[in-house]
């Protein structure tokens, strides 16, 4: 058999045009087969609990991988510390290509919420590809008597101080939301932060606080079924997985905020194998299946470049940061 090197692959995955969304993956498999994945078990390694969206998201992706690969791909639940655990699991684990991280939006904002962490979020851990996102869902408790965005402001303002807001957490991106729709308003209201969704969903069903920027998953049911009052999504347009909701950005002019996840490995990994995850997710994320599964967590597929998620991760990165600095926010 000749012998592959890897300027020769590399070679050959640029003229394949990995960024174009009709890459052959057939062609990259052939070529890689004797270095990676074969032989090889696989972790996707998921720097949350279990049953959670990066969760689901982690084990869709290795289901396709080991589908595409023919090799076991494994799921590793690594959480704690804010994404923290998992992601310097990644960041100090082999750069092979054996561990292949779930990166969630820790990955932008923990660098400004810590003072120190154990792995640098820039360098450390090389971006592949954005799988997904989803919106947040601005929800207020039933008997609030607010109808609308403009509502909700005008009533903050008239009573300064009296709203509060509930998160899953400082620093999370729900939590972010509430502050960055402060910031952009120029309301006042009270941060209760949750250990979770859950629990903050629970009370805002029973009145003990008044709205929540909630990931669209977990709220929708409760706002469809009217437990809550849904006001506005957290997209520039409306949601193609929840239309009925109009943008607070047509109240709140540029507000944007929600969730994401993306795919990544450590940095050294070698490039053909940087290719063949990069494409493999990527041709994963045309599949109808996926984009289905990932609707029914009204969540938008995105299957992005690694240029792209690149660009995306330090626009992220900078105006959270930006954020976070600005109001001193620290995370526990």
């Amino acid at each position: 058999m000749s012998q592959i090197t890897r300027r020769t692959f590399a070679q050959g995955a640029l003229n394949l045009g990995l960024a174009s969304a009709g890459v052959s993956l057939s062609a990259i498999s052939s070529h890689a087969q004797d270095v990676y994945p074969a032989g090889r078990t696989i972790k996707i390694v998921v720097p949350f609990a279990p049953a959670g969206a990066a969760d689901i998201v982690g084990r869709l992706m290795a289901d396709r991988l080991a589908n595409k690969w023919k090799v076991t791909v494994l799921v590793e639940n690594v959480p704690g510390g804010g994404a923290n655990i998992g992601i310097d699991r990644v960041a100090k684990g082999a750069a092979d290509g054996t561990q292949i991280l779930i990166i969630p939006p820790n990955i932008t904002t923990n660098p400004f919420l810590f003072d120190k962490l154990p792995y640098n979020a820039e360098t450390d851990i090389i971006p592949l590809s954005q799988v997904t996102s989803f919106p947040n869902l601005l929800c207020v408790r039933h008997d609030l008597p607010v109808n609308s965005v403009a509502e909700l402001i005008a009533y903050a303002k008239a009573n300064p101080g009296k709203l509060n807001y509930a998160s899953s957490g400082i620093g999370t991106t729900i939590h972010l939301s509430g502050e960055l729709f402060k910031n952009m308003t120029g309301i006042e209201m009270t941060h209760i932060p949750y250990k979770g969704s859950a629990p903050a969903v629970n009370d805002l069903l029973g009145g003990q606080v008044d709205l929540m920027f909630d990931n669209l998953p977990s709220i929708i049911a409760h706002a469809r079924a009217g437990k809550v009052k849904p006001l506005g999504i957290t997209t520039l347009k409306r949601s193609p997985t929840a239309p009925e909701y109009t943008p607070v950005a047509d109240t709140v002019p540029g507000y944007s905020a929600g969730s994401w996840f993306g795919v990544g490995v450590k940095a050294g990994t070698p490039q053909p194998i940087q290719d063949l995850i990069e494409a493999t997710v990527r041709e994963a994320c045309t599949e109808a299946m996926v984009k289905d599964r990932l609707a029914s967590l009204q969540a938008e597929t995105i299957g992005s470049s690694r240029t792209e998620i690149a660009a995306f991760i330090a626009g992220e990165r900078s105006r959270w940061g930006k954020l976070i600095t600005d109001l001193k926010i620290k995370g526990e």
